[in-house]
């Protein structure tokens, strides 16, 4: 397993719980120490899990790529991440098939797990693969599985969420389907990794789509007086033709702010441009612009100029109860409050430690604390902002302490009492 992070660390213990023996390599050290010693730094992996398969000698960790020359099967589950121009950074997906190359031995099983745009497999690790003088489909079976995880969930996991699998040929679809069918979720095969990489992209985009269809609704909401949540809540009662999404201060994590730029870069080669997709990226991307504009109304009823206010960020991460923190949309909340003048504080119990900053959006990089959510903070705070609603936040108290509140994901809707200082988005005022 190349990759260790919260994609490839759940699907190494998943297979080393199954029978298998498992290697997994990261390039960072001190993860590799902690899972030796049998500790988990995954939240949705708990430590006694860890321990289990390293005490029973079926999972060992290292930072030693030699280790897959005695493997009969390799999946590559590492970042994929997008440059500051929102095109896609393959390096570390390049980095790890290099990794496999000299190492790569005649009847070795290759799956790239990492989301990407379709035609990653063959059209990038298959030739460097293939650079070792063995060839793929002859030598070695290629195939590419995605991943589907979602962090925090605790129904659909690695071992029952169905996998999509696409072979360079049917055989090496049929191994990489063997290898996983030992964690007992259904296969679903397809006809190529194309097709594959594919599926993967329009779940999420679906999910994109959806989320900016109804951020705008909240903005239309918000101008026509009506309350967007109480809309949404009536719609769900239809018990057929419609998936709620509901609205926030933007989207976040690996996925759904990214995949939609993978496929929109590679599809400008068949000059082919998806506008509707990138729309709707550009309307999430708004929602933390639209979310300071909030902001300034809040602090409008005390006659506090944004400059002069200081504001305590509540949540952090990219969705609620959870510990990943990357591409929230509370940095770049926060990084437009900083140039804008306010002093920022935040509060997160999953995320300590947050970066902001060092882009075009505020120059100077910021590495931020996270603050007790006491009543000192909370009444030094001029506006309180409920970017991401954790589960285990008093609202309640928020409400009640803070002389202003923006609530970006209605979790206010629960408190009772004197809200006339909360502003929430996608509700009329």
């Amino acid at each position: 397993m190349i990759g260790l992070g919260y994609v490839g660390l759940p699907l190494a213990v998943a297979l080393a719980k199954a029978g298998l023996k498992v290697f997994g390599v990261d390039i960072d050290s001190r993860k590799v120490a902690q899972l030796n010693a049998g500790r988990s730094y995954v939240a949705d992996v708990p430590t006694g899990d860890v321990a289990q398969v390293v005490a029973a000698h079926s999972f060992t960790a290292s930072t030693d790529y030699d280790v897959l020359r005695d493997c009969d099967a390799i999946f590559i589950c590492v970042p994929t991440p997008f440059d500051a121009m929102r095109a896609p950074d393959l390096s570390y997906v390049v980095s790890a098939a290099e990794g496999i190359r000299p190492r790569l031995v005649r009847g070795q099983l290759v799956v790239l797990q990492s989301t990407t745009y379709p035609g990653t497999t063959q059209e990038i690790v298959q030739p460097i693969l293939e650079r070792s003088g063995l060839k793929a489909g002859a030598d070695f079976d290629l195939a590419f599985c995605p991943e589907r995880i979602d962090p925090g969930r605790t129904d659909w996991k690695v071992t029952n969420t169905p996998k999509v699998v696409g072979g360079v040929t049917p055989t090496g679809a049929q191994r990489a389907a063997a290898v996983l069918s030992t964690l007992g979720a259904p296969i679903h095969l397809v006809s190529s990794p194309r097709v594959a990489e594919m599926t993967k992209l329009l779940e999420n985009i679906f999910r994109s789509v959806n989320i900016a269809l109804v951020n705008e609704l909240a903005l239309l909401c918000e101008r026509m007086g009506i309350d967007i949540w109480e809309v949404i809540e009536a719609a769900k009662t239809k018990p057929f033709g419609f998936m709620p999404f509901t609205p926030g201060a933007g989207v976040g994590g690996h996925c759904i702010g990214v995949d939609p730029y993978y496929l929109s870069w590679k599809a400008r080669e068949y000059d082919f441009y998806t506008k509707f997709i990138e729309l709707a990226a550009e309307m999430n991307q708004s929602m933390p612009f639209h979310v300071v504009d909030l902001i300034e109304q809040a602090l409008d009823r005390l006659h506090v100029a944004l400059r002069d206010a200081t504001v305590m960020v509540l949540g952090v991460a990219f969705k609620r109860d959870v510990d990943d923190p990357r591409n929230s949309p509370a940095e770049r909340v926060i990084e437009l409050l900083l140039r804008r003048g306010a002093k920022v504080m935040y509060h997160d119990p999953y995320v300590p430690r947050f970066q902001v900053g060092g882009n075009v959006f505020y120059r100077e990089p910021v590495t931020l604390l996270s603050q007790p959510l006491s009543e000192a903070n909370l009444r030094k705070a001029h506006c309180a902002v409920i970017v991401t609603g954790h589960r285990s936040v008093d609202y309640g108290f928020v409400v009640r302490t803070a002389p202003s509140v923006v609530d970006c994901c209605n979790a206010t809707a629960v408190v009772d009492g004197d809200k006339c200082h909360v502003v929430r988005l996608g509700a009329g005022r």
